[in-house]
Formats: C-alpha cells, structure tokens, sequence
C-alpha cells in the first residue's frame, strides 16, 4: 500500500524507510563507537526506531542519522542503544556454568586469597542485575558465617542506562528455578507478587555504566570476569580485541565465563578450562 494513502494513524506505525547509504552511515558509527554490529538488523533498525524518530520530529532516518553522528548526545545514543539491544536475563541462567562457579572457582578463589580476603570480579555487561546478584548469592553461601570478613563486592557494568536502573532497584519476578531456601534468604516478597533482593546482596553489587569498547582501566584487576550473552551482538574482530582487553584486565589464573552459545577464537588468550569457561 502507497504512504500516500495511509490515514494519519496507520502512517504513524509504519516503519520509516531507511536508504542503503544511511544505514551503512547508523552501522558503522555504532560498530565503531560501541562494537555493536547491525549489519544484519536492517528490519530491527526500521521497526524498533521508526515511532522514536517521529516522536523527536524527524522526517526521515538521513536526518536523524545525520544528526546522531554530528551531536553523539549521550541520552539519544543510550536511547537508541536500548531499543536496539535485547536485555533479556534472569536468575539462575545457565545453572551448569553457576554450579562450575560454585563447585571449582569460588574455593579456589578463596583458598587464593584467605590473607587478603578480598575478592575482585566482574559482571561485564550485566543487563537488568540478576547475574551480579545471583553470583552474590553463591558467594554467601559458601562463606557462610565468615562472609562479613570478606570483600566480595561485584562491579557490575552495562552501556543501558535503562537497565541499570532496573537492576540498582532489585525487583523481580522469580522464576522456580529459584531455590525456596534462597527466596528466604535472600529475597523480601512484594504485595504484588514480586520481590525485592535483600539490603545486603544489593550492597554487595556495584552498578557502573561502562562501554566495553573503551579502555579497560580499573583499579583493580579481576579474579572472575562474567561476559555472557554479550559478545553476541559483536562481530570476530570486535570479540578478539575485547578478550584481550579482558586478558590484560584478568589476574594470573583468573577466570573469564562467557555464555554456552558463545565461543573464542583459537588463537585467544586463554586457556580452556571447561565449556564456555576460560583461566589465564
């Protein structure tokens, strides 16, 4: 059907078309500035921005982009980087990869480092709060009584504003998966059904915004770094120069998780130690 003879509300929720020229112009300025390829979300770009960019008054996608790249405003791109991207997680995902954690990783790691006591991961790309907080849990669990002589605070980052709001207010729904002992522990119910992480988890979880195409340059390097169901969104290139940022970034024999339906290339880094699970 012709745009010229759409009603005013039908031609408010067809999708903009996008010229090839400025689709490749959106492409290579988010890929450049945030390593996110699009190059096959075409359709996604289309559908997912077209009623935003009528909201803001524009016309067309040409000035739009135009505009994207020549003001790079801060709220727009955190905006447009949050419709584009799914943040979808939740508690106990991929429990074999959380039992590895829980079962080699966590008593080695405090084995390493009974005189310090310090622990130093990382939730890189942490969406909505659930896997900093999940990891949280396991560790209480294992240090029991003794937890209150412990650091175990998590840097937990994401490039959505959106979604670390999300996860610095700790409300969620539960999936079963949940332990019922956990939902005693460590979770407070809601009148409405949801719950609330307990004051001490929430505390135990440092949320930052951070895009991990920039310089790796904490304070601290980092025993465990979690990247799941990030690196999906980047293409080869993109993945092998961030693990070896995360390389340079990780302790001698830390940890780096990635998610099951993720792999690394043969030349990284580091070494395998099981699926999806990797040490320096």
């Amino acid at each position: 059907m012709s745009d010229t003879i759409l009603t005013g509300d039908a031609r408010a929720f067809s999708p903009l078309q996008i010229t090839d020229t400025d689709f490749r112009r959106m492409v290579d300025f988010v890929k450049s500035s945030y390593g996110i390829d699009l190059s096959q979300k075409r359709q996604l770009i289309t559908g997912r921005l077209s009623p935003t960019i009528r909201k803001l008054g524009y016309r067309n996608f040409s000035d739009f982009v135009s505009h994207l790249i020549e003001k790079r405003d801060d709220a727009e791109i955190t905006m447009i980087l949050n419709k584009l991207t799914t943040n979808y997680t939740f508690f106990m995902r991929e429990i074999e990869h959380l039992d590895l954690f829980r079962q080699r990783i966590i008593p080695d790691l405090v084995r390493r480092h009974q005189k310090d006591k310090i622990l130093s991961i990382w939730s890189a790309g942490c969406s909505s709060g659930e896997e900093p907080y999940n990891i949280t849990m396991y560790l209480f669990d294992y240090l029991g009584a003794h937890a209150k002589e412990w650091d175990t605070r998590i840097l937990a980052t994401d490039i959505s504003d959106r979604a670390l709001s999300t996860a610095k207010r700790g409300v969620y729904e539960l999936p079963d998966t949940v332990p019922a002992e956990w939902k005693r522990k460590y979770f407070t119910p809601n009148p409405n059904g949801s719950y609330t992480v307990t004051k001490d988890v929430r505390n135990n979880v440092i949320f930052q915004h951070f895009n991990l195409m920039d310089p790796i340059q904490f304070r601290r390097k980092f025993d465990v770094i979690f990247c799941r169901n990030v690196m999906i969104y980047f293409d080869q290139p993109t993945k092998d120069a961030l693990v070896r940022r995360f390389y340079d970034a990780t302790v001698p024999n830390g940890y780096l998780l990635i998610s099951y339906s993720e792999n690394l290339s043969q030349n990284t880094p580091y070494r395998r130690l099981a699926t999806a699970t990797f040490q320096k």
